[in-house]
């Protein structure tokens, strides 16, 4: 399973090579990046990371405010790494618990400390690849990686499959939501999507399509738009845009 994390520093330099740096960890996964504080909290509350990472340089004791401010939102606080030019916040950063601090410029073998230590301290459980559907003495496992959506029919859930198949399960819809691992989203009373096939999200429309060797377009309603907007910056993060 990944860490997410956030960066909040405000110096472009700096900002590229530490994900440069961290690029490298495949269980590490860039949630958002921000450049100042009031930004940083934001995209935190937002998100809700598992690492924040703040260059310490400018603004420094104005982090530490917003680091402590996040006590009053978030019911588990995030790890925090602290870098700087300087060994001058590292006082701070460690009555204020953070994980590591750092001095600049970025150093590989720092940050590949940090990652393992994180990894021995912190270890991510691992979620099942595999959902079992049960039907009295019958016992079906599918992998969720080949699950493009699951649609709702009264008590009868329907998942529909890479390869075309649909295996249907006499259990709402709900009863799945919180079983299916990271990346599946509910975005309708009536479907969940598995977000590594969405290709395109049409907010005037209010439609999600799904691309597995042929498109099919989904519905998604008010109700869960947040959740389509979070998908959407996470998607928009990895891919190149051109704007028309």
């Amino acid at each position: 399973m990944d860490y997410t994390y956030n960066i909040i520093d405000s110096n472009a330099a700096s900002k590229l090579q530490l994900q440069l740096y961290l690029e490298e960890y495949e269980d590490l996964v860039c949630a958002s990046v921000a450049s100042n504080p009031n930004e940083g909290l934001n995209s935190i509350l937002k998100y809700n990371p598992d690492l924040v990472l703040i260059n310490l340089s400018e603004n420094g004791l104005e982090y530490f405010q917003m680091v402590t401010e996040l006590n009053q939102y978030l019911p588990k606080q995030p790890l925090i790494i602290g870098y700087a030019k300087t060994k001058n916040y590292a006082y701070n950063a460690i009555k204020s618990g953070f994980f590591d601090y750092w001095i600049l410029p970025h150093n590989e073998f720092d940050i590949r400390k940090t990652i393992f230590r994180l990894r021995k301290n912190h270890p991510k459980q691992d979620v099942p690849s595999t959902i079992c559907l049960k039907s009295y003495n019958d016992y079906r496992y599918l992998d969720t990686k080949n699950i493009l959506y699951l649609k709702s029919d009264n008590n009868t859930t329907d998942f529909i499959m890479k390869d075309g198949s649909v295996i249907s399960a006499f259990k709402t819809l709900k009863s799945f939501e919180d079983k299916l691992p990271e990346g599946f989203i509910r975005v309708h009373q009536s479907y969940i999507l598995n977000s590594r096939y969405v290709s395109r999200i049409n907010y005037g429309k209010s439609i999600c399509t799904i691309n597995h060797g042929q498109e099919e377009e989904l519905p998604f309603s008010k109700t869960y738009k947040d959740r389509i907007d979070a998908l959407k910056d996470l998607l928009s993060k990895t891919a190149v845009r051109a704007v028309n």
